[in-house]
């Protein structure tokens, strides 16, 4: 079916309920195509980017608990971009300080939205195929441990569900499948 058959959501109304810095909160009148209006909640927050720091067939990942799910997981290093930087620098500073690990090259592996029923939260993933140690200091509040993974170890991570969140999910398949490809950067350890 092409677009112009269907006609789009209207959005008759948005009330915002709570406006924080890293998120706004707000509920939509909504009218489908067929007529039918309902409440939909909406959540928007500031883009994020992520790196995946790959060096000597292995990926950098942090093993750290998340409160909200109420479990210990793997995740690259990644937050929220501030206002005025740019993807690329926001994917470097995180992982720099989130992990000690300075990337060598940063290149964008794949952009997605999470959840778009409900939310706009734009997730950016870089891969650099090499990464220089800055620190060995880390911030005992942004990770428990940090894991040089073997990529091939990155399946059966998936599968048990040690590695959970969409970002970390997303980059990690990406880089699976770029190496698959034959696509990879030449490695360059540090």
């Amino acid at each position: 079916m092409h677009e112009a058959e269907t006609p789009p959501w209207i959005i008759h109304s948005e009330r915002v309920v709570d406006d924080t810095r890293r998120a706004v909160l707000s509920i939509a009148e909504v009218e489908l195509p067929d007529g039918t209006r309902f409440e939909q909640w909406v959540h928007r927050s500031p883009a994020a980017a992520m790196a995946a720091l790959v060096v000597d067939d292995a990926v950098l990942m942090l093993h750290r608990h998340r409160f909200v799910i109420d479990r210990w997981i793997f995740e690259l290093p990644g937050g929220y971009c501030e206002p005025g930087e740019t993807l690329i620098d926001c994917a470097a500073r995180e992982a720099e300080e989130e992990t000690g690990w300075r990337p060598v090259r940063l290149e964008l592996l794949a952009s997605f939205q999470p959840w778009v029923a409900t939310a706009d939260a734009e997730q950016h993933v870089f891969v650099s195929y090499g990464a220089e140690q800055i620190t060995v200091d880390v911030d005992v509040n942004e990770a428990a441990t940090l894991h040089w993974v073997p990529l091939k170890g990155i399946p059966s991570l998936i599968a048990s569900g040690a590695v959970t969140g969409s970002a970390s999910m997303v980059g990690l398949q990406a880089v699976l499948l770029q190496r698959a490809a034959g696509q990879q950067q030449p490695e360059r350890t540090a």
